[in-house]
């Protein structure tokens, strides 16, 4: 880089930008986390996570431009696949701990999702950053398991529900507390995926 290129205001902010620390950067991102769970999308503030984290309003500003990309940053860093480790050689056994493992977790997962609500569905950028953190790397997982059972001859190529797996879980990790007023935890998963997503299956 030129003397010229470090009087530039791009470049000042981008030296800005490497004095925050990855861990301080996560102590940032876990205070927007916590605060879209306990007050909602709406109630986030830049400076509130400022004074949440004792650091000036300038610095996130300089960091994340706007709060919509600053919440985005934050639903990436809480980007996590439970489910890449569960291969028991049963793909019965393996949904079980899938809707063990995805039940342990709902309370947090739901209360993201119902605190973004709107939010996501008017920026995309929300959008694009909860399907990535959240949905599709879980998802791909959920598929892996489902296509070693095909593999190793548990349920046909073609069988129908195969495709719906995906949705029955999930759509009742949110919809429960919708409609029940109570968390899909782990036990209420495991008794639906025995229920329903198993004989669906043709799995005993």
């Amino acid at each position: 880089m030129t003397s010229q290129d470090a009087d530039r205001p791009e470049a000042a902010g981008t030296s800005r930008r490497s004095k925050i620390t990855p861990e301080r950067e996560q102590e940032f991102f876990d205070a927007v986390l916590d605060q879209l769970r306990s007050c909602g999308y709406d109630a986030v503030t830049m400076e509130g996570i400022a004074a949440s984290t004792r650091c000036s309003k300038s610095t996130l500003y300089r960091q994340w431009k706007t709060k919509p990309q600053f919440v985005a940053a934050a639903l990436r860093s809480n980007r996590r696949v439970r489910f890449t480790d569960i291969d028991t050689g049963s793909l019965a056994e393996d949904l079980r701990q899938v809707a063990a493992a995805a039940g342990e977790g709902a309370g947090k997962d739901t209360g993201l999702l119902q605190a973004l609500g709107h939010a996501v569905m008017e920026d995309p950028e929300l959008k694009c950053a909860l399907r990535e953190a959240l949905v599709e790397p879980e998802i791909a997982a959920l598929r892996a398991i489902l296509a070693r059972g095909v593999a190793r001859g548990e349920v046909p190529a073609g069988h129908p529900a195969l495709e719906y797996v995906p949705a029955q879980l999930f759509g009742m990790l949110r919809m429960r507390p919708v409609l029940e007023g109570e968390q899909a935890d782990a036990a209420y998963l495991v008794r639906f995926v025995e229920a329903v997503v198993l004989p669906a299956l043709g799995l005993p």
